[in-house]
C-alpha cells in the first residue's frame, strides 16, 4: 500500500490524541484525518480510509445518554470492521470496539490507575502485531472500566487486576492500557479535573508528581514498544509498506 494511505483518527478529547501511534503515522508519510467527536464533528465514510484508529476519553462506552454520538459511533466501528476495515482501539477505543461487537462494557471492581505490569496470553505469540513483544511489559493504566470480551474475538494480555487488557477480532486490535503517552502527553492529563480525581483515589495525595516520575522511567522503554507494536499493525495488518531507511531499505 501507497505511503500516501489515509487513516482515520478518532478522537474523544483534545488531551487523548494517538501520540507515540502518531509519530509512526506521521514517520510513514500517511495522511491523517482526524475527528473529534466530542466537539460534535460529523464521522465520514469509513469506506475511503486505509485503517481507523480511535483513541481515550474520560466518558464511558455505554454513557449515550450524556454523550449520544457514542451510539452513532458504535455502530460506525460495527460496520466498519465486520467489513475488515484494520482498527487500533485504545482504552476507551478498546471498550467500543467490545460493545460494537457485542460485549458488555462494565465499570470494573476498582480503577486501574498508574505504571502496571501486562502479561501476554499464549495466543499472542502467533499474533502477526504482538509475536514480536516481550511476554510481560510495564504500561500506563488509567481506567476504571472493563468490557466483555466479544465473541469470537482472542484475548492478547492481561494484568493481575484486569483480566482484559488486549484483544483482535479480524483486523482489528484492542488495548485497554496506554503505551502511546509520553510525560509532556501525561502533563496534559494531570490538567483534566477528572483524571486527577481518579489518579488521586487510586493512589492518594501526591498521586501526579509519583505518576510523572514513574512514566518517565518507563517511557524509554514504553514509548519503542508503542511504535514497534502499531508499525507492526500497519505493516501487517493494513498494508503499509515500511519506512525506508538512511540506506535504502525498509525498516523491519
Amino acid at each position: 500500500m501507497a505511503s500516501d494511505a489515509e487513516i482515520l483518527i478518532l478522537q474523544h478529547i483534545a488531551c487523548e490524541p494517538p501520540g507515540a501511534y502518531e509519530d509512526e503515522l506521521v514517520e510513514r508519510g500517511l495522511a491523517l484525518h482526524r475527528v473529534r467527536l466530542d466537539e460534535g464533528e460529523e464521522l465520514p465514510d469509513w469506506r475511503p480510509f486505509a485503517g481507523i484508529v480511535a483513541m481515550g476519553g474520560p466518558m464511558g462506552a455505554y454513557d449515550e445518554a450524556i454523550h449520544p454520538w457514542l451510539g452513532t459511533e458504535k455502530r460506525f466501528i460495527a460496520g466498519a470492521v465486520r467489513a475488515g476495515t484494520p482498527y487500533w482501539g485504545v482504552c476507551l477505543g478498546a471498550q467500543l470496539l467490545a460493545a460494537s461487537l457485542g460485549g458488555l462494557v462494565t465499570a470494573g471492581a476498582l480503577p486501574e490507575v498508574g505504571v502496571g505490569r501486562v502479561q501476554l496470553t499464549d495466543s499472542a505469540a502467533s499474533d502477526p502485531v504482538f509475536a514480536s513483544a516481550p511476554q510481560a511489559f510495564e504500561a500506563l493504566h488509567w481506567h476504571g472500566d472493563t468490557y466483555e470480551l466479544p465473541p469470537g474475538a482472542v484475548r492478547l494480555a492481561f494484568s493481575r487486576q484486569y483480566e482484559q487488557q488486549a484483544f483482535v477480532f479480524d483486523r482489528a486490535y484492542a488495548l485497554q492500557f496506554h503505551l502511546e503517552v509520553t510525560p509532556a502527553l501525561a502533563h496534559e492529563w494531570i490538567q483534566v479535573p477528572t483524571y486527577v480525581h481518579s489518579l488521586e483515589q487510586v493512589m492518594g495525595a501526591g498521586a501526579s508528581a509519583q505518576l510523572l516520575e514513574r512514566l518517565a522511567r518507563t517511557s524509554s522503554s514504553a514509548i519503542p514498544l508503542a511504535r514497534e507494536l502499531f508499525g507492526r499493525w500497519l505493516e501487517h495488518v493494513v498494508g503499509v509498506s515500511p519506512p525506508i531507511s538512511a540506506d535504502g531499505r525498509g525498516r523491519s
